[in-house]
């Protein structure tokens, strides 16, 4: 199931995120990858060297979930400033009426 308003989709379900005690602003499209960081993290320590396969990936998808949405919101932002554009030339008033060329 992917969510709304993104391509990548949902690996890990709902049940193995709470078994693995994943907060929930990390529940996304890239908790499939944070599920087995955190473990590897707990098991060495923490210790920042150790995990670093695990972490690159994990921010990978996550640098790749952040620019689709910028990519996504773009597209939104140009479509409303044509949508005004548009407006804009339709009420805008001419600076010589129609009558004076007449």
């Amino acid at each position: 199931m992917a969510a709304e308003g993104t391509s990548k989709k949902m690996i890990a379900t709902q049940a193995e995120m709470v078994e693995a005690r994943v907060p929930l602003p990390y529940r996304d499209q890239c908790a499939h990858l944070l599920i087995p960081l955190n473990k590897c993290r707990q098991a060495e320590f923490y210790l920042p060297w150790k995990c670093e396969n695990e972490r690159h990936s994990y921010e990978k998808c996550e640098y790749e979930l952040v620019m689709e949405r910028m990519l996504q919101m773009q597209k939104i932002r140009e479509e409303e400033a044509k949508l005004k554009q548009t407006k804009k030339k339709g009420q805008s008033i001419p600076l010589i009426p129609n009558t004076a060329n007449a």
